[in-house]
């Protein structure tokens, strides 16, 4: 009974190792195959050149979005991003633009219907104000504009107006600024609520 005691615990160790090693090494490849897939996720599924979207209302077009290259991304957040430059010209009822937003890249968050804009952002409204800063965000379900970086106000005057961060109803009609500081006509900034 030894003798076949001590063979059978030669086959029984090696075995035993044999299997650590083997799902040991299964487990690293599933990470493996876990992290490609991940990237796969994320790679573009369409790329569009000379882009021009159309955004309506009851037939009555609100705005123009304008980009060069817009790439699309699908994960569970599908998104479109435009590297190259963006372009947003908003219409009044009369079909008139009355405002638009250009920025050096933008994001659409297609799902949440929130637009981003980055870098060098310079957006103007109805009234010849000019709001720039590296950063704006237009939700358009709440149908706001904000941002979270600091943004200049100049107002067609010259008047300047700086804040830390901004929000306002998507026409810019109701401007918001937190800790904002200026320089100009006082009576030009009568109409902003602070």
């Amino acid at each position: 009974m030894r003798y076949q005691a001590k063979q059978a615990s030669r086959f029984i160790l090696p075995a035993l190792l044999f299997g650590m090693l083997f799902f040991t090494a299964c487990e690293n490849d599933l990470n493996k195959i876990k992290q490609v897939s991940a990237l796969q996720l994320i790679q573009p599924i369409d790329t569009s050149r000379g882009i021009e979207i159309i955004y309506s209302d009851s037939a009555i077009v609100k705005a123009r979005v304008i980009s060069p290259l817009m790439i699309e991304y699908t994960t569970a957040k599908p998104y479109y991003k435009m590297p190259d430059g963006i372009k947003v010209i908003h219409y009044d009822i009369y079909a008139r633009e009355d405002g638009n937003i250009v920025a050096d890249s933008g994001v659409l968050r297609k799902n949440e219907k929130i637009f981003e804009f980055h870098k060098n952002v310079v957006a103007t409204d109805a009234k010849g104000r000019t709001f720039k800063s590296d950063e704006l965000i237009w939700d358009q379900v709440k149908k706001i504009i904000y941002s979270n970086k600091p943004v200049q106000m100049t107002n067609k005057e010259g008047d300047v107006l700086y804040s830390i961060n901004f929000k306002s109803d998507e026409d810019f009609k109701d401007p918001k600024w937190e800790q904002a500081t200026g320089f100009g006509n006082i009576g030009a900034f009568s109409d902003i609520a602070h």
